[in-house]
């Protein structure tokens, strides 16, 4: 059979490709059917992606259309904290700050990723492992399903760090959760649970991940089993506060993570996909898929664009604000940084460097 593949042999950088054979429903292995595992492998950075991994991410999920052994991808990452956190904060601070052009081609790139994800020959499920956020966000939900452990967060930070999630998330959040709860996550940066995400229609399905005295429990942090308050609030999914934090906290370094009933779900999931007809499948998902890609086609440039433009003022004060400043405060001062704008003060080194957060 001819190869398709524009490079007959390629090294993947933080990124593994792993063919697992496929499971049926009992969960044996089926004997010459695949599913392509690309996995996130930096969780020292919780998985976020510097410009040879967004590289490899692409080669990867070609790869995986291309095979014709192969059913289904999952997308997932290493370890148990993090899916992805988006771009590599420290790369961006210290390689594409004040550079404009060069990261106009990163911005290539990265929105070769979100395409080649999009375009995917085969049906594509994000396996949320942990946070899910940022940039994470963004090809996650470029993804056809999301599968999540129920201590997983998902959100976007560019207004904090001085960007526009225009990545993805401008253009998809409205489509999954509405107009006004995705301006509010995309501006506000307040991070959901799995619970919440669930509710909104975020992602697919969450399976519970933490085991108390070796029996599985619902993420503590937040409220999973009530859906209104007493004054007829809606709180499932939303986070516990004052006492009931400081004792969900507790609980929760009580318990040990397992992920085996998020892989359980997936596999249920890989394996009701695998029960159809492959060609009407994948017609399917690249109609559904359209509603997406409308949006993201149409504004992808533009973005890309700003993006690179902004790398020049909020973006490189805000990254290396991330990469530069103390733990404790990784955040400019944004009243300060209003006020001396107000006043007129120019975008120059100096402004920048002084507004960066020291110890």
């Amino acid at each position: 059979m001819p190869n398709h593949e524009l490079v007959s042999e390629f090294n993947l950088t933080q990124v593994r490709y792993e063919k697992r054979p496929c499971l049926d429903h009992q969960g044996k292995e089926i004997d010459g059917l695949y599913q392509a595992w690309i996995i996130l492998d930096n969780p020292t950075q919780f998985n976020s992606y510097n410009t040879d991994m967004v590289k490899s991410v692409i080669l990867a999920f070609r790869k995986a259309g291309m095979e014709s052994d192969v059913m289904v991808v999952i997308f997932t990452a290493v370890g148990e904290k993090a899916f992805c956190t988006g771009g590599n904060t420290k790369e961006y601070a210290e390689v594409y700050a004040g550079r404009p052009d060069l990261y106009s081609q990163y911005m290539c790139l990265f929105n070769d990723m979100v395409t080649q994800i999009l375009m995917c020959d085969k049906p594509v499920i994000c396996r949320v492992n942990g946070m899910r956020i940022g940039g994470g966000q963004e090809i996650g939900m470029a993804c056809d399903f999301s599968i999540a452990s129920d201590l997983a967060r998902f959100g976007q930070a560019g207004p904090k760090h001085g960007s526009a999630p225009d990545g993805g998330s401008t253009d998809f959040l409205p489509l999954f959760v509405g107009i006004e709860e995705a301006i509010l996550s995309c501006t506000a940066c307040v991070p959901w649970s799995a619970h919440k995400a669930k509710r909104l229609g975020l992602i697919t399905d969450l399976a519970p991940a933490l085991k108390i005295d070796g029996e599985f429990v619902a993420n503590p942090l937040v409220h999973t089993d009530e859906w209104l308050d007493k004054k007829g609030e809606i709180i499932y999914g939303e986070p516990k506060t004052g006492t009931e934090l400081e004792t969900a906290k507790a609980r929760l370094k009580k318990g040990e993570i397992d992920l085996s009933l998020l892989d359980e779900k997936t596999q249920s999931l890989a394996y009701n996909l695998l029960m159809t007809m492959p060609g009407c499948l994948i017609k399917t998902l690249q109609s559904l898929r359209k509603h997406k890609l409308l949006h993201w086609d149409k504004n992808k440039e533009s973005n890309r664009a700003w993006l690179s433009l902004n790398m020049m003022t909020e973006a490189n004060l805000g990254f290396r604000a991330f990469n530069e400043g103390p733990k404790h405060r990784r955040e400019v001062d944004f009243i300060e940084l209003r006020k001396r704008l107000s006043k007129g003060e120019r975008w120059d080194r100096e402004f920048i460097d002084s507004l960066i957060p020291k110890a």
